[in-house]
């Protein structure tokens, strides 16, 4: 077959293409051969690009590791390079190649070390189907000139998939790309200290890249930390990473971010997270005099407050945090959840709830919360906004994809940014368009929540929207409606009729 390059849908060409290959395996054990050989196949074509190149300048130089490291280019030796996985892609050893491939990838570059899947040669992976995937995998040229972010449009696609396919169990690595997209779309991380605890595949880290470069900014002025608890996801992060040239500090392997803080010192002025929602396994009876733990101490039963909390530490005199969490943060009083959320108001911390869709995650249906926290509401950027919570119920936004999952469109996602910034920043010096809006978005003060207990639910505060005037009376509506409902009654009763009758004439009497 012909390789080919970034024609229109051809990643959902590829997935259709390589799932028919998956045969009898998970797709969370897929998910790491489908990756590990993409990538694979990415650092080769980005090699054999540099290597025509010196080819055709005639010096000599394309057997040189140092012309590509100076390049940021990962160094691949002969028997890693796609051509030779390619002509032996129909032995019978094709695992135990690719294994050694990746072992010797590593070793040439100490960034991949211990990143790279090595589980190629294990007999449960059909060699045979191996072989027709490695097929597939060489007509897609992964690294052009003209098309730099190929890998970075396959590999987020094919995130998405693999979360879809395995249900709950996806949530563990993978952020719907419009949940972040509107975090980023809100705290707009330009220049500083970019942070996630709990990065899963590094999604906060990539919409935050495109955002800089979409806004002509450079991406070297964002340092990028981050942990992850999860091996196998660790390792898709730091690959996600590599293959956009981004350079992050995300531990020298996964970690416990509670137990085992690998940025105890670090001041982020920006955080983005999606933490696992309600968690009760965290550990939490070991850490009752935690140093993080300005506000209470979080119930052993339930991590979220431990999470808003390790955030909170890690911020910066002026910086903001967007952090999703499940709804039932925002009211819980269950073991002093709602002390510790007191505790944060009280501090002025929290700039703007957003209440979103349900069905916009793949590992659970329950509707989810945006919080977006400030540490200086009064910083000179921005109108003061001390004691001010801006509420949104954004809950109607987004459409269905499939029959289970929802997705919030390009303008759904300005609609919800764009309150915010109009809400929150200057133009010029001077107060921007915000206004109220009945059942979408409402500005609060301190006291208004006081009043509500400390609750967050938006619902509570935007109130409902007005239905609009149509200019039919009243009355002319109710008599239009009675008499529809009379017609419908009528109906109801001629159709049971006809059913006793029906059931008459078979012996049943009802």
């Amino acid at each position: 077959m012909a390789e080919v390059t970034g024609n229109i849908g051809f990643e959902e060409t590829l997935w259709k293409a390589s799932d028919k290959l998956r045969g009898s395996m998970d797709a969370s054990e897929y998910k790491h051969v489908v990756l590990g050989l993409i990538f694979l196949k990415y650092i080769s074509d980005k090699f054999e690009t540099k290597y025509n190149e010196l080819v055709d300048e005639g010096e000599g130089f394309e057997e040189e590791l140092d012309e590509y490291l100076s390049e940021n280019i990962f160094w691949v030796p002969k028997e890693a390079r796609w051509e030779y996985i390619r002509d032996n892609a129909k032995s019978e050893k094709i695992g135990q190649i690719i294994d050694d491939a990746m072992i010797l990838i590593e070793k040439e570059n100490k960034t991949l070390k211990n990143v790279l899947e090595k589980r190629y040669a294990r007999p449960e992976i059909d060699k045979r189907r191996l072989g027709e995937l490695i097929d597939l995998i060489s007509t897609i040229k992964l690294h052009t000139k003209e098309e730099k972010d190929l890998l970075g449009r396959v590999y987020e696609y094919f995130l998405g998939k693999f979360a879809s396919a395995e249900g709950k169990g996806g949530g563990e690595f993978y952020t719907p790309t419009s949940v972040v997209k509107t975090l980023v779309s809100m705290i707009e991380p330009f220049k500083g200290r970019i942070y996630d605890p709990c990065c899963g595949s590094g999604g906060m880290f990539v919409q935050s890249e495109k955002f800089i470069e979409e806004h002509k900014g450079r991406i070297a002025d964002l340092s990028i930390f981050g942990q992850e608890l999860n091996a196998t996801t660790w390792k898709l992060c730091k690959m996600n990473l590599a293959i956009r040239g981004l350079e992050g500090n995300i531990g020298s392997e996964h970690g416990d971010t509670f137990h085992n803080d690998f940025h105890k010192n670090m001041k982020a002025d920006y955080i983005l997270a999606n933490p696992p929602f309600n968690i009760s396994d965290w550990g939490g009876d070991q850490l009752t005099e935690d140093v993080r733990w300005v506000y209470g101490v979080p119930p052993e039963g339930n991590a979220n407050y431990a999470w808003l909390q390790h955030m909170i530490y890690h911020l910066s005199p002026n910086g903001v945090a967007g952090v999703v969490l499940a709804n039932g943060a925002l009211s819980s009083n269950t073991s002093n959840e709602g002390e510790i959320r007191k505790n944060i108001l009280e501090d002025d911390l929290v700039d703007c709830i957003i209440a979103m869709p349900d069905k916009l995650f793949y590992s659970t249906g329950i509707p989810v919360s945006l919080w977006i926290l400030n540490r200086n509401k009064t910083n000179l950027k921005y109108r003061n906004r001390e004691k001010e919570i801006l509420f949104i119920d954004a809950r109607q936004l987004g459409e269905m994809i499939d029959r289970r999952h929802r997705e919030l469109s390009e303008k759904d996602i300005a609609k919800i940014a764009d309150t915010y910034h109009k809400w929150r920043n200057l133009n010029d010096g001077k107060l921007g368009e915000y206004e109220d809006v009945k059942g979408f978005c409402k500005v609060a003060t301190l006291e208004d929540v006081r009043e509500n207990d400390y609750v967050l639910t938006p619902g509570r505060y935007v109130g409902i929207k007005e239905a609009e005037d149509d200019g039919i009376p009243f009355e002319e509506k109710m008599e239009s409606l009675t008499s529809e409902l009379g017609e419908l009654f009528d109906k109801s009763r001629e159709l049971e009729e006809e059913i006793r009758k029906n059931l008459r004439g078979i012996g049943y009497e009802i």
